[in-house]
């Protein structure tokens, strides 16, 4: 296994964790019809996320993530083809899965959740990196938002189905 393979598939656990909360949280919310106008509350709030998140994916790719995080975990780093790749197939994802959600196709809301979770996390995961690097990490700068939209689409979540 390459060093970079390696170091893809340990740099990414916590990705793993927020993958199986999701699929948890799918199905336990399988069968749960949104009235329409929370729906669409939804998604627009989830739309606007995206485009926070490629704000902050731009953030983190310009200030060498890729290359931090991993020796920050005494990994190699990744190479930029991989973090734009992976970025952007996210991204991808999730705005189709907004058709799939629309459609109440139910396991299009399952990028929805890990969105939802991922960006919460991102809100207390790069400070925390930072408070270790003693200084700025990146990432650093765009968290608080998209760590809010992270909060206010559980939030909304949760209250959708009341």
């Amino acid at each position: 296994m390459s060093d970079e393979l390696k170091s893809i598939l340990l740099g990414l656990s916590a990705i793993y964790i927020v993958a199986i909360i999701a699929l948890i949280l799918t199905i336990l919310n399988y069968n749960i019809k949104f009235e329409q106008e929370k729906l669409d509350r939804i998604l627009k709030i989830f739309l606007a996320g995206i485009v926070i998140q490629s704000f902050h994916f731009i953030e983190e790719f310009l200030t060498g993530f890729h290359i931090l995080y991993p020796q920050f975990l005494g990994l190699s780093p990744w190479s930029s083809e991989f973090f734009v790749g992976f970025n952007l197939s996210w991204i991808i994802i999730w705005l189709v899965s907004v058709i799939g959600i629309r459609h109440y196709f139910q396991p299009a809301f399952f990028p929805l959740w890990f969105f939802a979770i991922g960006m919460t996390l991102n809100l207390v995961a790069h400070p925390l990196l930072a408070i270790a690097n003693n200084g700025y990490f990146p990432g650093l700068t765009t968290s608080p938002f998209v760590g809010i939209f992270g909060i206010v689409l559980l939030q909304k979540l949760n209250d959708a189905k009341n």
